[in-house]
């Protein structure tokens, strides 16, 4: 592994509040800490992402991302154009959307990849992050939705959106980068918790993690005990 990743780690970690339940409270504590360890991101459920983009405006290194058809992906094409033109006008720089896996699942891969190809379309070259909650997918299905992402223009493709109850796996993730090779970077989110588990990911080729507040913080606080973190 490149010494300079785990020196950087933070520039790495994509940090969320983007569970229904969570709260304004929830939103202050995440910016507060993206301030202290300048997280490369920090996403919200929409609702909040105004507030999020007034409050880290001061800071630069800090991107504010905006999550499209979130959790389940099933949003209609045009609501999910229509979305992602909105984030992005408020001042999103990244988006994260949810493919519609479930008709991933039914093979129809030409609505797949025209649902993406409007996103990306609407967001007028911002980065965009397909996710397609690969603990839902048989080995095929990962394959075939990593090369629709790609096909559709996505700059990421993103395991997990972390609402489902399976974590991502070292599995998912080799058959991801075997499917997207050096095309697009890869994205790992649900269920990342240690320091040891993006260790592992990032040598199988992730470039970036999606990590909850508590769990982002316990990474950087062992990584800085280990002295990889400057």
């Amino acid at each position: 592994m490149n010494p300079d990743f785990l020196r950087n780690l933070n520039r790495h970690i994509d940090i969320s509040c983007v569970h229904s339940t969570h709260t304004l409270s929830d939103i202050n504590d995440m910016i507060s800490i993206s301030k202290k360890y300048q997280f490369i991101s920090v996403f919200a459920m929409p609702c909040y992402t105004p507030y999020l983009i007034s409050q880290l405006k001061e800071e630069p290194l800090i991107n504010v991302g905006g999550v499209v058809g979130f959790p389940t992906g099933c949003d209609t094409i045009a609501s999910k154009a229509a979305q992602a033109k909105e984030l992005v006008n408020m001042g999103c720089k990244e988006l994260d959307m949810v493919m519609a896996y479930g008709l991933l699942k039914s093979k129809d891969y030409n609505y797949v990849s025209e649902d993406i190809k409007a996103v990306v379309s609407a967001c007028n070259g911002h980065p965009v992050k397909v996710i397609i909650e690969a603990s839902y997918l048989n080995d095929y299905e990962i394959s075939k939705a990593c090369e629709l992402a790609i096909q559709g223009g996505a700059s990421f493709v993103k395991s997990g959106t972390g609402w489902s109850p399976n974590p991502t796996t070292v599995h998912a993730i080799k058959i991801m980068k075997e499917a997207v090779g050096e095309r697009a970077l890869i994205k790992a989110a649900g269920g990342i918790r240690t320091l040891s588990a993006v260790k592992e990911l990032a040598e199988l080729g992730c470039e970036r993690f999606g990590i909850g507040v508590a769990s982002a913080v316990l990474i950087m606080n062992e990584a800085k005990g280990l002295n990889t973190f400057s």
